[in-house]
């Protein structure tokens, strides 16, 4: 099926799964999900749910898939980026700021190396849950239910706050719904003028230790830009205006079902909850609760692929999420750390090749590649990270295959929670700003440094003979 929008550019849209309704991951085994001590309350919080507006809009993760579809074909790239885990506590407009501002920075750099369009998609207005390796947490005598995210219990080490609270849906929808708000006036509202995110990446290489090398890429930008302005064209919306999408993992499934819509052009279902919604490593399981409930909905989906990974599974799963193989539809979030990378990925790339497959490859860099600091905090290497992701654009050139994106957890604030890098953050440094609920961040000037690094690797992808 397919729509046309209202530039009159057509938008595929799968057709809608067979035997699937919102509520039919209910008769699948569901991983990951909290127990509520109150059913009633979980119920009253669905319908509350159920009757609340969409946060986004059919036509909007339409044109989403379009412009993956773009990335599937080798003709932009993919940036996707933000918050390890949104929290309630910390919430306000300079930390949204700060995010978008920091990956439209990246974005601009990544634009120039790859010599194409880059499609800019956060982990915002919704990340707020995160699947556990263990269901409770021991300290001393005490044993808890795990810290799942705050839309569904809370990281103080209480009984209050580690009992499941449906009344956090309501929570994370308004924040979800007010950080959609700002982050549709930023890249509409002159806030994304291409200048001013040049002026900015030229203040950080003024300062970065590293600057000299990056210098290279900012003045070829400079130039770029004054041609441009002489040609007249330095009003043009696609100068000053950018477009920005959300996604987060589709973990707790009743806040999913509840938020999913149907939409009145082609009468397919949506989930509204963001414009895109991942499978988690641990969540994909064919048979499982996760992927039956994303087979269905008509959103682009993503679905992160580990070292155990196989082909034959691999290839079941695209055929399962993607059965009309439509472009854009399916992104595949590769996360395995550099060594098991370049081992397993070439495989996975030529099983998909060789069943013509369209698919946008995506690497994270984060997961594969977290450790424990002496100091007692979880941290990951800029170096391990950066290795992971030149093992990646390796692999595809390799394969002549299209490396199509990165997947980055990272926070516009100057957090130190991520070692290495220009900064030179070490393990002692760790303590004096580290702020994350879960998982390690790379800070502003980490994210913009790896940019500059991606661009070096996506310009010499660029340059390389066919």
């Amino acid at each position: 099926m397919s729509i046309r929008n209202q530039a009159g550019r057509t938008l595929a849209a799968p057709t809608q799964a067979a035997g699937w309704f919102p509520a039919s991951w209910r008769a699948h085994t569901a991983h990951q999900q909290p127990v509520y001590p109150d059913p009633a309350a979980l119920a009253a919080a669905e319908a509350k749910m159920r009757s609340s507006p969409p946060l986004v809009f059919a036509g909007e993760a339409r044109s989403l898939t379009s412009a993956l579809g773009r990335v599937s074909a080798g003709k932009a790239f993919l940036l996707q980026g933000g918050d390890c885990a949104e929290s309630f506590g910390e919430f306000h407009a300079n930390l949204i700021r700060d995010t978008f501002r920091t990956i439209l920075q990246m974005a601009v750099v990544m634009t120039f190396g790859a010599g194409m369009p880059v499609v800019k998609l956060g982990r915002m207005a919704g990340q707020f849950a995160k699947p556990r390796s263990s269901d409770s947490e021991t300290i001393g005598a005490e044993t808890l239910p795990s810290y799942r995210g705050d839309i569904i219990n809370g990281p103080a080490f209480t009984a209050a706050d580690r009992t499941p609270d449906p009344a956090r849906m309501r929570e994370a929808y308004y924040q979800s719904a007010v950080t959609l708000n700002l982050l549709r006036a930023f890249a509409q509202g002159g806030f994304a003028d291409l200048h001013r995110v040049h002026q900015w990446n030229r203040d950080f290489v003024a300062n970065s230790p590293l600057g000299p090398r990056y210098e290279d890429i900012a003045r070829r930008i400079d130039e770029s830009l004054a041609f441009m302005s002489a040609c007249g064209l330095s009003n043009q919306p696609a100068l000053t205006e950018t477009d920005f999408w959300t996604s987060h993992e589709a973990l707790l499934l009743p806040y999913e079902e509840a938020l999913t819509r149907t939409d009145s052009l082609t009468g397919r279902s949506y989930a509204c909850s963001a414009h895109m919604l991942w499978i988690g490593e641990r969540t994909r399981q064919p048979d499982g609760a996760h992927v039956e409930f994303l087979r269905g909905v008509g959103n682009p989906i993503g679905m992160k692929v580990g070292p155990t990974m196989k082909p034959d599974e691999l290839l079941a799963l695209c055929r399962t999420l993607n059965p009309d193989n439509i472009p854009g539809r399916l992104t595949l979030i590769t996360r395995m750390g550099a060594a098991k990378l370049s081992e397993v990925l070439p495989g996975l790339l030529r099983a998909a090749k060789a069943e013509g497959l369209n698919l946008v490859w995506c690497c994270d860099p984060m997961h594969g590649n977290t450790v424990k600091a002496s100091s007692g905090y979880k941290t990951r290497d800029f170096g391990a990270i950066l290795a992971e992701l030149r093992a990646f654009f390796a692999a595809h050139r390799a394969e002549a295959t299209h490396a199509g994106g990165i997947h980055v957890e990272m926070t516009g604030k100057d957090v130190t929670e991520c070692t290495g890098g220009a900064q030179a953050i070490g393990d002692d440094d760790l303590a004096a700003r580290y702020d994350t609920l879960c998982d390690p961040r790379l800070n502003g000037a980490q994210a913009l440094e790896l940019a500059f690094l991606v661009a070096e690797e996506l310009t010499a992808a660029r340059r390389a003979p066919a």
